[in-house]
């Protein structure tokens, strides 16, 4: 039975991670979970899992889920804040620390948990993205397998099982195109919250899926798969694929392209990370050629024109330094001005841009530390709050 620490456990991935330990109680248990803000979920989720340790946003938060165990009788550890999220990731004895956490606040954790020497089923892109040039190395440096969970990577990695060394000739990494692909730059001028929170194929966060809209979520993809495969952007192509049906593609040396497939349905690469290096119990529908949503596949090229977020990302990931990590802060703070009604659509990607201009002014820095990402970060969304519209 493999124990699991679960950061980020009321958000999307969280949930469904749980949902497999539901399913498969003979196979995972639950030692720590965490949230910020979500304490009805978490209160629920302590009720039915059972964790040794919880961790919450707040010190309210904490005595409010402290309240609740102690009516109930558990005996459950309630930490909160960064500490709290550290010590769930670095300090619990799990088998595997699932880093669900959305935004550039999973990195800490994530360290802490390499270099506590647990393997990590990483869903939180930005800590690659951000702390790649020093988290790859430490991994390597501790034997820890960072097992990818996006189902894009996710699909790489299974493409490249038993592939020789020096294999891989270049990744072909899909995308949906979001809600607006094929729009132009005019008809992105009107573009309402909720229009860019209704994702075509896949049901996701917030964040992520108004990342989607703006395609910086398959930018910041383009990144990390950079370090998770050891290859430069530049041998990664974006590839349109309107039905989420193939995860993502690789061509190998000899010009062979194998393909991993299945329905839009992140249970499937949650469960591939989570049984590594054996296969699970096929939780999720297994892929069926004649369905309907299988019927057409189709690939087409983006436009850079209009969605200008993925040649930011592959210019940041060619920079490097502390430019990816500018990219990822300034574009967190400025979705959130978006989805709070502060700037437009386009205003994302715009502030973004602006962002990263003036850092390169400015000079670009190594990132050798979690601090040097933290100091990227602060200066970036300061950035972005000055310069609203």
């Amino acid at each position: 039975m493999k124990k699991l620490s679960i950061l980020g456990s009321t958000g999307s991935i969280g949930t469904q991670t749980l949902e497999i330990v539901s399913r498969c109680p003979d196979d995972f248990c639950v030692e720590a979970l965490t949230c910020r803000a979500n304490t009805d979920l978490m209160k629920s989720q302590i009720q039915r899992f059972q964790p040794r340790v919880v961790s919450v946003g707040t010190p309210e938060a904490a005595a409010e889920v402290e309240r609740f165990c102690r009516s109930k009788g558990y005996s459950t550890e309630i930490l909160y804040g960064d500490d709290g999220n550290i010590s769930c990731a670095g300090q619990i004895d799990a088998d595997i620390v699932v880093a669900a956490m959305v935004g550039v606040c999973g990195l800490a954790p994530v360290v802490a948990a390499i270099e506590s020497g647990k393997d990590v089923a990483l869903a939180n892109k930005e800590t690659l993205v951000a702390g790649g040039s020093f988290v790859m190395p430490l991994a390597k440096s501790k034997g820890v397998r960072l097992l990818p969970v996006d189902s894009e990577h996710s699909a790489i990695w299974q493409c490249l099982f038993g592939q020789a060394e020096g294999a891989l000739d270049r990744i072909l990494l899909t995308a949906s195109g979001g809600p607006f692909f094929g729009y132009d730059k005019a008809s992105l001028d009107r573009v309402t919250v909720a229009q860019a929170l209704n994702h075509p194929t896949w049901h996701m966060g917030g964040k992520i899926t108004v990342d989607s809209a703006t395609m910086m979520n398959k930018g910041l993809e383009v990144i990390e798969a950079s370090w998770l495969f050891d290859v430069s952007a530049s041998r990664i192509d974006v590839v349109v694929h309107r039905q989420s049906v193939i995860h993502s593609m690789v061509r190998l040396r000899d010009g062979s392209v194998l393909a991993q497939m299945g329905k839009p349905d992140m249970m499937m690469p949650i469960e591939v990370a989570l049984y590594f290096p054996e296969r699970g119990t096929r939780l999720s529908a297994p892929f069926d050629p004649f369905a309907d949503y299988a019927s057409q596949l189709t690939f087409e090229k983006f436009d850079p024109d209009v969605f200008i977020a993925l040649p930011l990302a592959y210019h940041a990931s060619e920079v490097g330094g502390s430019l990816p990590a500018v990219m990822n802060s300034a574009n967190e703070e400025a979705v959130n001005a978006f989805m709070c009604g502060k700037t437009s659509f386009p205003g994302i990607t715009r502030l973004v841009a602006s962002c990263m201009t003036e850092h390169e002014r400015l000079g670009v820095f190594s990132v050798h530390s979690v601090e040097d990402v933290i100091e990227a970060d602060r200066w970036a969304r300061q950035f972005v709050c000055e310069n609203l519209n």
